[in-house]
């Protein structure tokens, strides 16, 4: 288990192909992908083979980040960062039962921490679809400020972007 960092109360890690499984059933939440613009993995076999073939980690040096808890080393979510068109976006996914915890907030804030710190960028941008409150309100609370409105798939959104100024 590769271990990219640690906060209060969570550890962010690299996917393990055990990952298909909470990908297949995060995706097959209606509630959960409402926002996202993602569709529902066909089979637990199409999701295992979506983590297999995941290559940011290969490409970038970083990715998006399975999301445990630190007492029970349960998997939240994901969270991290990626590289898409020369710029890294910020994004996040977690089980519903999750939610309204602080954990999304406490994940993309150290994301955005390791994004400025450790790989020495710039800049980080967050895309939300304009609908989607709750992740605007984790993009607020990281500090990440509205820069403009756009349509994103034939539908409303916003970006947010923070700048490291001291790189």
């Amino acid at each position: 288990m590769n271990i990219i960092l640690e906060t209060q109360r969570l550890y962010l890690r690299e996917f393990t192909d055990s990952d298909g499984f909470h990908f297949y059933q995060l995706n097959n939440n209606p509630e959960v992908i409402k926002h996202t613009g993602n569709k529902a993995f066909q089979s637990l076999n199409e999701a295992t083979n979506f983590i297999k073939n995941y290559s940011d980690y290969n490409q970038n040096g970083f990715g998006r980040w399975a999301v445990c808890l630190k007492e029970t080393n349960e998997f939240l979510g994901w969270c991290g960062l990626k590289k898409e068109k020369g710029e890294i976006d910020l994004g996040f996914r977690f089980y519903k039962k999750h939610w309204n915890k602080g954990f999304a907030t406490e994940a993309a804030k150290a994301c955005v921490n390791y994004g400025f710190l450790k790989l020495k960028r710039h800049k980080i941008r967050g895309r939300v679809y304009a609908e989607n409150r709750a992740s605007i309100q984790v993009l607020k609370k990281c500090n990440l400020k509205f820069e403009k409105q756009f349509m994103y798939d034939k539908k409303p959104a916003v970006l947010y972007t923070i700048k490291n100024d001291t790189n």
